[in-house]
């Protein structure tokens, strides 16, 4: 009996506590903003904070159960992974749901399914298997790169195709964030970098759909049309610039409450805490997910195989990009490109994702301590 107490004992201890903790803090300071929106009178959405609870119980237990699961795991069902989800996308085409002029998701009855979600995680076991092949830590030439590329523009092929091109330039990102962690040429980066800017010209006359050009307009002038494309972000920068110091109080902005700003439980969530708690809670907020990125990196560097640290660098990354993306765009820095902010915007597809990408690094955390 007492052996088995010190080897439970030694098992808890071997679990990141600071990732569960900061991890824990974001959820709860989530459901703190989805109850003040939808908690009112004659609120439509009040159904939408007992949902999340459940995704939350969902994600929590996820988390949990690949943290004592073998990371490796995930890299050896890599290739299986990618193809299944590669056929959910196509699927989307096929018998997917639209919303806001996008066709995202598959309805499976009691939720809908946003493949392009899973994708950002699978795609990083993708990458954290090949890249980990690497004999050494030398920079990459074209032909070793030709492999991760055609992982990675297939599907976001697909995913532009939708059209989602704001999903489509975070996939691209963050996957590109781990391709130059795992060194590049220089000269490639130079010549990458030159063809981009040689090729934007005729992405914006030929790739991009008028609504995507507007709001890269919108932009760089929200007042151009302050009642369309402009709306979402002036309302959101009143929102954030009203909380102040201190915030208005729980349950106490007027731009959320009275439903000026749209998308307040998705994308815009942020602003939500902005205007209620103020710079003190915003740039709490801010500190949590840096603190929680940096255990991420923590982590990798304390990792015994180079599957490892991709893994946690790769979902360091897909945390570090969802959060800058989110906050710029909300504050105005960024155009508005519909990236939730992890752990606390509403929606089951993003917060399981998120906490498989947390699960993952805990998994790293965890088995340090079994080599």
């Amino acid at each position: 009996m007492k052996i088995h107490n010190k080897t439970r004992l030694s098992t808890v201890k071997k679990l990141n506590w600071s990732l569960i903790i900061t991890t824990v803090t974001l959820i709860i300071i989530g459901l703190i903003n989805l109850y003040s929106i939808s908690h009112r009178t004659h609120s439509t959405t009040t159904h939408l904070f007992y949902l999340q609870m459940i995704w939350v119980a969902l994600g929590i237990t996820v988390f949990f159960c690949i943290s004592f699961i073998n990371y490796h795991f995930f890299t050896r069902a890599a290739y299986f992974l990618y193809g299944l989800n590669l056929t959910f996308l196509i699927m989307v085409y096929f018998f997917g749901s639209v919303f806001g002029g996008s066709k995202r998701w598959l309805d499976l009855g009691l939720f809908n399914y946003q493949p392009s979600e899973t994708l950002k995680i699978i795609l990083i076991f993708i990458l954290a298997r090949v890249l980990s092949a690497k004999r050494s830590w030398q920079s990459m030439s074209i032909k070793e790169l030709i492999r991760p590329l055609l992982f990675i523009c297939i599907p976001v092929f697909f995913i532009m195709y939708q059209p989602d091109l704001g999903t489509a330039l975070i996939i691209l990102i963050i996957t590109s964030s781990i391709v130059i962690f795992a060194k590049v040429n220089k000269n490639i980066l130079l010549y990458s970098l030159l063809l981009i800017l040689c090729i934007s010209p005729v992405a914006w006359n030929f790739g991009l759909k008028e609504y995507q050009k507007n709001r890269i307009l919108t932009f760089i002038s929200p007042g151009r049309d302050p009642r369309g494309t402009g709306y979402n972000t002036i309302q959101s920068k009143i929102a954030i610039g009203s909380g102040q110091f201190l915030g208005k109080g729980f349950q106490k902005g007027t731009q959320s409450q009275l439903e000026f700003l749209p998308e307040r439980h998705t994308d815009f969530i942020f602003s939500v805490l902005s205007e209620e708690h103020g710079f003190i809670g915003s740039i709490i907020t801010i500190l949590l997910f840096l603190f929680l990125i940096i255990i991420g990196f923590h982590t990798a560097f304390q990792s015994k195989d180079k599957v490892g640290v991709f893994l946690c660098v790769g979902m360091s990354f897909y945390i570090f990009w969802h959060m800058f993306i989110n906050i710029g765009m909300t504050m105005g820095l960024l155009p508005v490109v519909g990236i939730p902010l992890p752990l606390l915007s509403y929606g089951g597809s993003g917060l399981l994702s998120t906490m498989v990408a947390l699960g993952v690094i805990s998994s790293v955390s965890y088995r340090r301590y079994l080599f």
